[in-house]
């Protein structure tokens, strides 16, 4: 498989995204330019989808005893963000997708986002906002300690 589409379906994966994704494009000594253009666009596909039908699917899931395990998951999650959220909803998006850290990232701040009903194309913007700082923190960092990253995934 080309290692462009490796990191490609990469940055897609939730919880991998690009935090995974970007530093195995250095791992394969991908161009950085490109390793971040294919993270970022990538990072993005889940989003709209994310944004339209989270909240139908949790609702439909929800009252099934199956799927109470994961529901839980994601009501803590929400809870726990919530309140950073409410107070400046598109600035909170913004920060919170654009750290790179566990948990975070496009998919889970598109779920937040989601649930708590923002607005579809603002939400857009801020998901996409957040996700070029994290794609410019991440690359930058794989640029500057490649060693750090190499000894991570190995």
């Amino acid at each position: 498989m080309n290692h462009y589409l490796k990191v490609f379906l990469l940055s897609m994966t939730p919880i991998i995204e690009q935090r995974g994704a970007i530093p195995v494009g250095f791992l394969y000594d991908m161009n950085p330019i490109y390793i971040f253009l294919v993270a970022f666009i990538g990072s993005l596909i889940p989003a709209p989808f994310i944004l339209l039908l989270f909240k139908k699917i949790y609702n439909y899931i929800r009252p099934k005893p199956f799927f109470r395990k994961l529901v839980n998951i994601i009501d803590n999650k929400i809870d726990r963000n919530k309140d950073s959220f409410i107070i400046k909803k598109e600035l909170a998006l913004i920060i919170f997708v654009g750290l790179p850290l566990p948990t975070t990232g496009v998919w889970t701040g598109s779920a937040v986002a989601a649930f708590l009903g923002l607005d579809f194309k603002k939400s857009m913007l801020c998901v996409t906002i957040g996700a070029f700082i994290s794609a410019v923190v991440i690359t930058t960092l794989s640029f500057l300690i490649p060693g750090i990253f190499k000894a991570v995934m190995l």
